[in-house]
């Protein structure tokens, strides 16, 4: 019996092209408003993951993401921002999608059908048992995701994934699996909508959590983001000038400068 795809269930709303403007939005509100229950249900499953790649992160391993289409650019979009908010290298984290970087912009037809491309592209980056890999396909059949999971597995590296269908095969190939069923999208089969934004949701969750859990937050500040602009460098001021009860505002702007960092400029200060 084939695998039954939840996320490509016909669309409970019908004949969109004659709602109005209105009735369209509203609509998809609607079916947005449904998704952080979905999230809410897998969370015992995202902390499980969460906790092994903290793990073997602070052992000193890597993070990687593996998809293809809209969940390979939402992994992509997830580990290109832990650098810029949390002040950790690149490549600690490091998204790979179908297609190569082309895909990120451009679909590139069939890429993510091939079975042995995710793995080569996880060679390519020297991966090894002290990394971690998630995988993330709406439909949970990508076979570029499935196949690198499963020789993931061969290797000994520890393995997790995101999708939005119960029991499914990237499922099977995950050691730490996560399922956020959305139900059916508001236009029949299009996983850009509620299945992205669940996966989004449940990427902002680990990300943020394992990077709490690798000590680059204090309080609830970002005191490792990089300076890379001036609102930023404006963050990082005020920051400084709430946390040493500084009240001259360049004298704040001069030390931070100096230090490259919130948390250097706090430790240079006491």
């Amino acid at each position: 019996m084939s695998f039954q795809r939840v996320t490509e269930q016909t669309s409970s709303y019908r004949h969109l092209e004659k709602m109005s403007v209105q009735e369209i939005l509203s609509s998809i509100n609607q079916e947005d408003n449904t998704v952080p229950q979905a999230v809410a249900k897998a969370q015992p499953h995202i902390e499980k993951l969460v906790t092994a790649i903290a793990d073997k992160m602070l052992a000193g391993g890597r993070l990687f993401y593996l998809g293809a289409g809209t969940s390979g650019r939402l992994g992509i979009v997830d580990a290109s921002e832990c650098p810029p908010t949390f002040g950790v290298p690149h490549g600690l984290v490091v998204g790979l999608i179908a297609g190569g970087d082309t895909a990120i912009r451009k679909a590139v037809e069939f890429a993510e059908d091939d079975r042995e491309q995710g793995w080569k592209d996880l060679q390519a980056h020297n991966i090894s048992d002290k990394d971690v890999v998630v995988g993330i396909a709406a439909s949970g059949t990508t076979p570029y995701v499935i196949g690198a999971l499963n020789k993931c597995r061969e290797h000994g590296i520890i393995t997790g994934s995101i999708c939005c269908n119960p029991e499914a095969p990237v499922s099977a190939a995950a050691d730490f699996p996560v399922e956020v069923v959305v139900g059916p999208e508001f236009i029949t089969g299009s996983t850009r909508m509620k299945s992205g934004t669940a996966q989004k949701l449940v990427l902002n969750m680990i990300s943020t959590a394992v990077m709490i859990q690798l000590g680059r937050v204090e309080d609830n500040k970002m005191v490792n983001m990089q300076l890379s602009n001036d609102k930023l460098v404006d963050r990082g001021v005020k920051m400084l000038m709430e946390k040493l009860s500084l009240t001259d505002y360049e004298q704040a702007k001069a030390l931070l400068l100096k230090a490259g960092s919130v948390r250097k400029a706090i430790e240079n200060y006491v």
